[in-house]
């Protein structure tokens, strides 16, 4: 690490997120959490650390929520080594211990299998492996819950992708079942917490998180997220809540004016409810 840098103690750290980051993080992080009751009272939840800015965000976020809540629960905090180059794994671990996070580092190899299997699209292939490997490590845990860093502009950029790339209307859910692993849920705490107020965060703790960590993430290969993100950013500069009214879109489909809706595989039409008049006003 650079021996310039400031870095600020766990105490400072964890200061600053109830103090100057309250409003833009704090304040969302716990709205998100009420708002679609995301935890329970005894919940043992395993908090998802991939070394990145949002990730640890998070567990320093569920440390203040445990010091300060009111609701009883318990915490692991897990990370998996998908396979890291050896300094990328040494930033990981440094980072946590400087901001206090007791984490548990598992290996796997995660990114030789996704760019072997998927050499076209190996983000997607990752992501879904990443994402059952830390179920599988929540679950042998004793945990029922598993807390993943997404946040706003995911979400948004995820109804985007969905719409422009896969031709379907899907958004990011705050929080889902698992169908693989029974018992499971699957939660996500920094729903209406926004990507910038993050990196501040990040950058005031005097520290420098890990990105993806591979190559293709690096290149900007294979992943349209990146895409997507500067078309938001673009489409803002006509209408600065653009964002917000596409995380809002989700939340105010009407069923009258769409031409067809999807239950899991099951298809429906708007032609099953046409001469419902009550059911078809727009």
């Amino acid at each position: 690490m650079d021996g310039n840098i400031q870095i600020k103690t766990v105490r400072e750290i964890e200061r600053s997120l109830i103090k100057s980051y309250r409003k833009d993080i704090w304040v969302k992080f716990v709205r998100a959490i009420n708002e679609f009751e995301m935890i329970s009272e005894g919940d043992r939840i395993a908090v998802a650390i991939s070394g990145g800015k949002d990730s640890l965000t998070l567990a320093k976020l569920f440390q203040e929520l445990k010091r300060h809540g009111k609701m009883n629960f318990e915490l692991e905090f897990i990370a998996m080594d998908p396979g890291y180059r050896k300094e990328n794994r040494q930033v990981l671990e440094y980072n946590c211990e400087k901001m206090g996070i007791p984490v548990k580092i598992h290996n796997s190899d995660v990114f030789e299998v996704a760019n072997r299997v998927a050499q076209n699209n190996p983000c997607y292939m990752c992501a879904r492996m990443r994402r059952g490997n830390l179920y599988s490590k929540a679950q042998e845990l004793g945990c029922n819950k598993l807390a993943l860093g997404h946040h706003f502009n995911d979400v948004i950029e995820t109804v985007m992708l969905n719409v422009i790339f896969a031709g379907n209307f899907k958004t990011m859910m705050p929080k889902l079942h698992s169908d693989n692993f029974e018992g499971l849920e699957l939660i996500r705490p920094m729903y209406y917490v926004e990507e910038e107020a993050i990196k501040r965060f990040m950058r005031s703790t005097g520290l420098h998180a890990l990105d993806c960590a591979c190559a293709i993430a690096e290149k900007k290969e294979g992943n349209m997220r990146f895409y997507i993100k500067d078309l938001i950013a673009d489409i803002k500069k006509v209408h600065k809540n653009a964002d917000i009214n596409i995380l809002r879109s989700a939340e105010n489909v009407n069923m009258g004016a769409i031409v067809g809706w999807k239950n899991r595989t099951e298809k429906h039409l708007f032609l099953e409810k046409y001469n419902d008049r009550e059911g078809m006003d727009v």
